[in-house]
């Protein structure tokens, strides 16, 4: 299965075909499997690219409202928002391995730093949660002020250049977080702010490791196949042994892929139905390009594109489709519009099929300036 044929499949799977785009927030994350949640505007832009009615209400009733819309830390100890009704799977497929590893952190982090132990921690976390209880909701800020343990403070990396104080508490919230015991809600500030509230958490139904990671990936070869063993193992964080296990779980039939043995679910490996050209701008971190390790088939035979487009570890920014192949990248100016970059001339009509995307785009972003918080060279470029 070539390069030509694995795009044609964006279309489909991904909805990002003209006419046949996402009617809400819940149906984007679930073509998807998982949003990359990062950078908070990352979300409402990439469902936003994807719905019939381009805009944020959506994607902020599901999670703030609704709720059917859940942040996890998850997959590469990464923030996902995912599907209230998937979220028992990622819960257990990859963020519950990742908040026991994240526990074993903290615990030496304190231990190192103040001399704390796990009694001490215990019950720091049982007096926030209490706080939490009587409050409803409460930012980080209010929460030390209510468990003064909260603001005590560590010297990270002493007598190093990078040396540096930090409070305890974003390292306590964040464990808390991560186990399901809280939760964030509406930020402080509007739609690309970082600085949540907090409310307890409801735990989600426990469900076996194993056969979770089973139907990890085989969400993930819906959305995302064909994908090879090394794609799956850098999407997930899991071992090369976890990964092949899920694989044979799930039932997966290899295919020939340029790249090497590829999977796809049984019975997906005949060629996309052909479909309208469609163009589509995609934000920085977005759960499309960041869906493989190996990226060179999206990309154009030649240009510029991976210096331009990616930072030093391989984060993605800004990237301009069309029909499953990226074209270019663009990015926010200071006055609020969007600036875009061919690399690759695909025509006239996919030219103006970009150029509308992007008047769009900077028509219903308003006034709001989205910066991401991975800069890539091209995006630093464009912006200025």
């Amino acid at each position: 299965m070539g390069p030509a044929e694995r795009r044609a499949r964006l279309a489909r799977r991904h909805l990002l075909a003209a006419g046949h785009r996402a009617a809400s927030a819940e149906a984007v994350a679930e073509s998807l499997v998982a949003l990359h949640g990062t950078d908070p505007a990352t979300v409402y832009l990439s469902v936003a690219a994807r719905l019939r009615t381009p805009g944020t209400a959506d994607t902020e009733r599901a999670l703030y409202e609704d709720r059917s819309l859940v942040r996890l830390l998850a997959m590469r100890r990464t923030m996902f928002v995912v599907a209230e009704s998937f979220a028992p799977v990622v819960d257990a497929g990859a963020a519950r391995a990742i908040a026991a590893d994240e526990r074993k952190k903290l615990l030496k982090f304190l231990a190192e730093g103040g001399g704390w132990d796990a009694a001490w921690l215990s019950e720091v976390e049982d007096a926030t949660l209490a706080a939490l209880a009587q409050r409803g909701e409460a930012t980080a800020a209010e929460l030390g002020a209510a468990e003064p343990r909260l603001r005590a403070q560590v010297v990270v990396a002493r007598g190093k250049p990078y040396e540096a104080t930090q409070n305890v508490s974003s390292r306590i919230l964040r464990v808390l977080a991560a186990e399901g015991r809280i939760t964030r809600r509406r930020p402080a500030g509007g739609w690309t702010s970082s600085q949540y509230r907090w409310a307890v958490g409801t735990p989600l139904p426990g469900l076996p490791a194993a056969e979770a990671r089973t139907e990890l990936v085989r969400r993930w070869l819906a959305a995302y196949g064909p994908g090879t063993e090394a794609d799956l193992k850098w999407w997930t964080g899991w071992t090369l042994t976890a990964v092949r296990g899920a694989l044979a779980a799930s039932g997966a039939q290899p295919v020939p892929l340029d790249e090497g043995t590829g999977y796809v679910l049984p019975g997906d490996d005949s060629p996309a139905p052909a479909g309208e050209p469609w163009a589509a701008l995609l934000p920085a971190l977005d759960p499309t390009p960041m869906g493989w390790a190996q990226r060179d088939w999206y990309l154009p035979e030649a240009g510029p594109l991976r210096a331009s487009l990616f930072d030093r570890t391989g984060n993605i920014g800004p990237t301009v489709w069309w029909n499953g192949e990226v074209v270019g990248g663009w990015a926010q100016r200071a006055d609020g519009s969007v600036a875009h970059r061919l690399f690759a001339d695909r025509g006239a009509q996919a030219a103006a099929a970009v150029a509308t995307e992007a008047a769009g785009l900077g028509g219903w972003l308003g006034g709001v300036r989205v910066t991401p918080r991975f800069r890539t060279p091209l995006e630093r470029e464009l912006s200025a």
